[in-house]
């Protein structure tokens, strides 16, 4: 189907807003507890390590629940499911608020992931479904707003509030958060019912359904292509902090700031988007970002000092959205009939790159440190970002749209 071929219906500013909070309190939820994991050795007495098992449980619910969740928005509407979603997550977060022991916490903080899991997935699917094409890349980067500002701050949410209030207290701010985004997400259903409403109506059973997808060799080039994607990106970037700690010899402190100068990377690309997406299309954004990750790479194997490599950290911000926005957009057209089951497996294959990128990755660094692993992404990254970019040259000639040709 040509990416111009639904007509969709049009998309209420605040509805963006809304889901893109809701986004925020997902994203910050995946990186709140790694600054409180020593109070809570002192809270249940036990380990770093043991009581890391209440993130581990987080990440694994949240990467896996999301196929449940694809399937069920096609049918009964994206933006309730993920307004129900909401309510669930912030009834799990006073579970972890009041939690009395280390097993307690993990099986809220599992319950949390499974709910947060249907959000940000099914919230691209409602953009697919609500937002025409020529629009939806720079409309999803306004909404990525919220998720990049929550992987920002995520971390600095906990630190701070857990250090000033106590650990608790992170998760009642973070409950707070998704009631105020299902509350107005309600409210922009009720004076918008067809906001509600299913999008294309999806065939068959939840299986028959990601079957479907999996069958049209476009949605599989666009997930093993964001499969590796994150593989490489994030087994290569989550050893970031280790190298300026091992190289230049940096506290934890400096160390958190360069994760948020990764966030300060994508929120310039998300302030950018609407004139870059004008300016470059489809395809520059692609190999824009494809050389933009080459550099940053490169640049951090390279980095003479600690400030040199913050700022080719910044300049991987920004290439990763280019990059990784463009296959967001034609995750949303792989099959227009079933949105959220195609932005499941989109998310799911997203969350498998990275759950096999880092342990690959991992000894390498500990034997040859980070660099190593640092040009390998230097390397493949422009190489995915150009062959993606062609293949949508080549789709595009093929079904006669000339737009990104």
């Amino acid at each position: 189907m040509s990416p111009s071929a639904a007509l969709p219906r049009p998309a209420p500013a605040l509805a963006i807003v809304f889901l893109s909070v809701a986004a925020f309190a997902s994203a910050a939820n995946m990186r709140v507890i790694d600054p409180l994991l020593v109070q809570l050795t002192l809270e249940f007495g036990v380990t770093v390590g043991g009581a890391s098992i209440a993130a581990t449980a987080f990440l694994f619910a949240n990467g896996v629940f999301v196929l449940l969740y694809g399937p069920i928005g096609d049918r009964y509407g994206k933006m309730p499911v993920v307004a129900i979603a909401c309510a669930g997550a912030a009834v799990c977060c006073v579970l972890s608020a009041l939690s009395v022991s280390l097993g307690m916490l993990t099986l809220a903080r599992f319950l949390t992931g499974a709910a947060s899991s249907a959000i940000i997935p099914l919230a691209i699917a409602w953009v697919g479904d609500n937002v025409g094409y020529e629009r939806r890349q720079a409309t999803l980067a306004r909404f990525l707003t919220g998720q990049t500002l929550g992987l920002m701050t995520g971390a600095a949410l906990g630190g701070a509030i857990g250090d000033w209030l106590g650990w608790r207290s992170a998760f009642w701010v973070l409950a707070a958060i998704y009631l105020a985004a299902g509350g107005a997400l309600l409210g922009v259903m009720r004076a918008r019912p067809e906001t509600a409403r299913p999008g294309a109506r999806a065939q068959g059973s939840m299986t028959s359904q990601m079957l479907a997808v999996l069958r049209r060799r476009w949605a599989l080039t666009v997930i093993v292509v964001v499969a590796l994607e994150g593989g490489v990106f994030w087994g290569a970037f989550t050893f970031v902090g280790a190298d300026l700690h091992h190289r230049f010899g940096l506290g934890f402190a400096a160390i958190g700031l360069a994760v948020a100068a990764f966030g300060v990377g994508g929120f310039a690309y998300v302030m950018m988007a609407h004139h870059l997406v004008r300016l470059l299309g489809e395809r520059g954004l692609c190999l824009s970002g494809g050389a933009g990750l080459g550099l940053a790479f490169a640049g951090m194997a390279l980095a003479p000092s600690a400030e040199a490599e913050f700022a080719a950290i910044v300049l991987s911000g920004v290439s990763f959205y280019m990059f990784h926005n463009t296959l967001q957009t034609h995750g949303t057209q792989m099959a227009p009939e079933a949105r959220g089951a195609g932005m499941a497996l989109f998310a799911l294959c997203l969350f498998l790159g990275q759950a096999v990128g880092v342990p690959v990755a991992a000894p390498i660094v500990d034997r040859w440190g980070a660099p190593p692993v640092f040009w390998v992404a230097a390397v493949f990254l422009p190489l995915l970002a150009f062959w993606f970019a062609h293949a949508i040259k080549r789709r595009a000639q093929f079904s006669g749209d000339t737009r990104n040709a």
